[in-house]
């Protein structure tokens, strides 16, 4: 008789609710998911909180990362722009990239070079002179000869270039393209109108804000005109759409921050206008003591202000809604004020201080090179220094 194998297989029945199932799944899935994502968690708080310490100490020292040597220039100035950096002279103007390399080389006579740079285009005049250049990243765009001597100027996104030209008794205003073609001119009445002291453009051309002082019996007196030379302003006269009188004060600078919003300032107060086609005044703040240094970003508008009650100075800065963010006392004067992102950089000679838009004095001290430029690098708490020796990266350290 034959005997019957034994088989390893049992046949198992399905179980009355698979709610039951369903539910051991669903745990077992949340398990999982924990144990990835506490140690994802905890290290993700460990690099924030350790970036914030790092961010928000203060330093005393700042010491050479790298270096790249060049051309000694003494008469030089730089400005930052694009990813490198611009050197203008009386010889021309030079772009370097961020290791002090030249990419480009434009020769020209400027015996008195100015600037003014938008985010992909800059201008180089010479004031007094009577030369414009419009440039890229890639070089050279345009030249521009002007018939009356330069006085001021200011570029759009787009390579306009309008510039205020000086003449004693009926300065002009004119707008050109970047290869010297006249788009606009404003023939200026000063009787009427007064001399032009400031001008600015907006990013696409379309608007310019221009500040003229008067005398109005023995008082002084500013006004601002904002033109439109889109479609909006084609049918107003002189393509003003926007024009307000100050009393008292001289509104000598202008720009234009983010989209829609442009700032005027005056000489104890600043007026912030909203809008693209009609600019009309949105806030005006009296900041009640004297303005020694005006600064800006499209986030930030900032002021270095005497101290009337104690001696010294106050930084002052403020968002682009007219909201004060920080105020407080800063020892010692500074010839050059600019902001990067959320820093208040402020430099003279090898003196340097830097502040955060939070209000932490991030560095004050001594760099060890007479600073020509400055701004953020890659990584934390660390510089491009360009100075008559070279270009720098430092690191700030205790």
């Amino acid at each position: 008789m034959s005997q019957k194998k034994k088989t390893q297989f049992k046949i198992l029945t399905p179980p009355e609710d698979l709610s039951e199932i369903k539910h051991k799944v669903r745990k077992f899935r949340v398990i999982k998911i924990k144990r990835i994502l506490v140690p994802l968690v905890l290290i993700l708080l460990a690099v924030c909180g350790t970036y914030l310490l790092l961010d928000n100490q203060t330093y005393t020292r700042a010491r050479t990362a790298s270096e790249y040597p060049g051309g000694r220039t003494d008469s030089s100035s730089y400005a930052q722009f694009a990813d490198g950096i611009v050197r203008y002279n009386r010889d021309g103007v030079v772009f370097l990239n961020r290791k002090n390399e030249e990419q480009w080389i434009q020769s020209a006579q400027l015996q008195d070079p100015i600037i003014s740079v938008k985010d992909k285009v800059f201008a180089v005049a010479d004031n007094g002179g009577n030369t414009i250049l419009v440039f890229t990243e890639k070089g050279l765009k345009g030249e521009i000869e002007t018939t009356l001597p330069i006085e001021k100027i200011a570029v759009s996104g787009q390579g306009i270039v309008t510039a205020i030209l000086r003449n004693e008794s009926s300065p002009k205003i004119i707008s050109y393209d970047a290869v010297g073609n006249i788009l606009v001119e404003q023939q200026v009445t000063m009787s009427t109108m007064g001399y032009p002291v400031a001008i600015e453009m907006s990013d696409d051309g379309n608007i310019l804000a221009a500040s003229y002082l008067y005398m109005d019996a023995a008082s002084v007196r500013s006004r601002v005109i904002y033109y439109n030379f889109g479609e909006t302003g084609q049918e107003k006269q002189d393509n003003i759409v926007s024009s307000d009188d100050y009393d008292d004060t001289v509104m000598a600078e202008i720009f234009f921050i983010g989209d829609d919003r442009s700032v005027v300032v005056g000489d104890d107060r600043f007026v912030i206008y909203r809008g693209n086609d009609i600019p009309e005044k949105e806030k005006e703040i009296e900041l009640g003591q004297e303005i020694r240094s005006v600064f800006h970003s499209d986030r930030y508008i900032g002021f270095i202000l005497l101290n009337q009650e104690k001696s010294g100075y106050e930084l002052c800065l403020y968002n682009r809604l007219g909201d004060q963010v920080i105020r407080r006392e800063i020892s010692g004067t500074y010839s050059n004020v600019k902001i990067d992102g959320d820093e208040v950089i402020m430099f003279d000679g090898s003196r340097c201080c830097i502040i955060t838009a939070a209000g932490i004095k991030k560095f004050e001290g001594d760099i060890s090179a007479e600073v020509l430029e400055i701004f953020k690098a890659p990584g934390i708490n660390r510089y491009y220094v360009m100075s008559v020796d070279g270009l720098r990266v430092i690191y700030l350290t205790k």
